[in-house]
């Protein structure tokens, strides 16, 4: 007999499994292979609002364990647990960077991030940031928060963002683009700027 998934069965394997390993923050999702059980009605919106069967989920604390158990696999997104992996939807980035802090300056700057769900993320080498330029020419810039799954930053840290950006010699040709973790990385090209 094939059992079709609920939110509330991954919420209390996803709280059990929590429990069991005593930590807060992500799960060790990497080390857990559990079989297919079907897809779930979850969709995480652009704008980082999680929903069930069309209908926001309006509780903060089961929206940031479901983002604890998030996997990515071959370009699809699922919530694990060690014993089951339900597949959901996500229709840009599963994470929104709604907000940063800056240290330092120059090559010696660190820009750490923070998402929708309380993650905290130092851009760098490890967590990358890029930009994606649509057909009409609009960025959605993303910095990695773990394993694969990325943050969109929210377009007033965008705009924020571009306060503190410079103009830098990177491969050979001028960028605008922003300094962290010792790493420069490339926005837009200096000569594509008004």
């Amino acid at each position: 007999m094939i059992v079709k998934p609920s939110a509330d069965g991954i919420l209390a394997a996803a709280t059990a499994a929590t429990n069991a390993i005593g930590r807060r923050g992500p799960a060790p999702v990497h080390l857990w292979n559990p079989p297919f059980c079907g897809d779930l009605d979850i969709r995480i919106a652009r704008d980082g609002t999680w929903f069930y069967l069309g209908t926001p989920i309006g509780r903060p604390a089961m929206v940031q364990l479901f983002s604890s158990i998030l996997k990515l696999e071959e370009g699809r997104y699922f919530l694990v647990t060690p014993g089951e992996k339900v597949g959901i939807t996500v229709d840009d980035a599963p994470f929104v960077a709604v907000d940063f802090t800056v240290a330092g300056a120059g090559p010696d700057q660190q820009v750490s991030f923070e998402t929708q769900v309380g993650d905290l993320v130092a851009c760098g080498p490890e967590h990358p940031l890029r930009v994606v330029r649509a057909e009409d020419g609009e960025p959605s810039p993303y910095v990695m928060v773990r394993n694969g799954l990325e943050a969109l930053i929210d377009r007033k840290s965008f705009y924020r963002l571009v306060e503190i950006c410079v103009h830098e010699t990177h491969e050979g040709a001028q960028w605008f683009g922003l300094w962290s973790g010792g790493r420069f990385f490339p926005l837009i090209p200096s000569a594509e700027l008004p």
